[in-house]
């Protein structure tokens, strides 16, 4: 197995080079680029200083010299400066942007498979029950409609229609639901606790569409192993239901899910995007869009190749899970 990691390792190189190529070229080949914004609305600014500034940018290179150019300097660590959040864009990613949607992700894909994970077995075993037929109807809801949508009927009614029926009882926390402007001096818990109830209703957001995949899914993967022969054995050797349903059953059922969940974990950070926008949340899907329409490319390369990085390193763990949890599958 050691050696089927390294080999994907090695994998992972030219993978990436040609991943992170894409995005460059992409990202340049959209409409505008940083001069455009910078001189926006400045009347007095010259062509010949448009051209001198394009010259200083490197603008006026052909992509592939300006994207060997920005590979080079990555690969030491230099991702350039951000001009719309005057720092370097690195930092300001990772530091300022990356903490904010752990805060989101992470929480929402644990709770997420915790409550799915028994709703998915219950709904398999009770098949054509009732509250197999409610939890089926709220999976397909949830996933189909758009994760905007959702975020955007639930300002509606935790903003406007329960204030105003409540007189007020039931509202949002002051200011919205962005991360609030705390006092430099506030304490740890103070700022812990204050962005937690900023946190609930994205998080409740995030929660309902990976709770509608992995039902889904672990439904689905559940019934086909039940109606296998060798559960039919476990069952006809005397063994308790429960033995049959959690020890041969779920351990074979569950190599979908984990395929899931390691995909879920970069693709949170896509339905980040959406989500952070709806709900102002300052984390990493946010600045990618406040990026892409200030024309900042550094930023949106250091976001967009880090999310690259984490479906690689995920899909390759997924593998390596597979082994673990299945002993037929065996890497040579």
């Amino acid at each position: 197995m050691l050696n089927y990691a390294l080999r994907r390792i090695l994998q992972m190189i030219p993978l990436l080079l040609v991943i992170s190529l894409v995005i460059f070229t992409l990202t340049a080949l959209q409409p505008g680029d940083p001069v455009d914004q910078l001189v926006l609305g400045n009347s007095q600014i010259t062509p010949d200083d448009i051209a001198r500034l394009r010259a200083a940018y490197g603008l006026d290179q052909p992509i592939p010299l300006r994207y060997w150019f920005w590979l080079t300097h990555a690969v030491q660590g230099d991702f350039g400066w951000s001009r719309t959040f005057s720092a370097p864009a690195a930092s300001y990613v990772f530091q300022e942007r990356l903490p904010n949607t752990l805060l989101l992700t992470l929480p929402a894909l644990i709770l997420s498979t915790l409550i799915a994970v028994p709703l998915g077995i219950f709904s398999a075993v009770r098949q054509y029950s009732f509250l197999d037929y409610l939890l089926t109807f709220f999976s397909f809801v949830s996933f189909s409609a758009p994760i905007f949508w959702i975020g955007a009927m639930a300002l509606w009614l935790f903003a406007i229609y329960l204030p105003q029926i409540t007189n007020g009882v039931i509202s949002l926390p002051p200011g919205g639901l962005g991360s609030p402007d705390l006092a430099p001096d506030a304490g740890f818990w103070a700022a812990l606790t204050d962005k937690l109830r900023y946190l609930i209703l994205p998080l409740s957001i995030l929660m309902l569409r990976e709770i509608a995949v992995i039902l889904r899914f672990l439904r689905a993967s559940m019934l086909e192993v039940l109606n296998q022969d060798f559960v039919r054995t476990a069952r006809a050797k005397g063994l308790s239901s429960r033995k049959v349903l959690y020890r041969h059953a779920l351990r074979n059922a569950v190599l979908p899910i984990v395929t899931l969940l390691g995909l879920s974990i970069p693709g949170l950070f896509g339905g980040a995007v959406l989500t952070e926008t709806v709900f102002s949340w300052p984390g990493m899907g946010r600045v990618i869009v406040e990026a892409l329409t200030s024309k900042d490319f550094n930023v949106v390369m250091v976001a967009l190749t880090f999310i690259s990085v984490l479906t690689v390193v995920f899909q390759l763990l997924t593998d390596l899970a597979y082994a673990a949890i299945d002993p037929r599958i065996r890497y040579s």
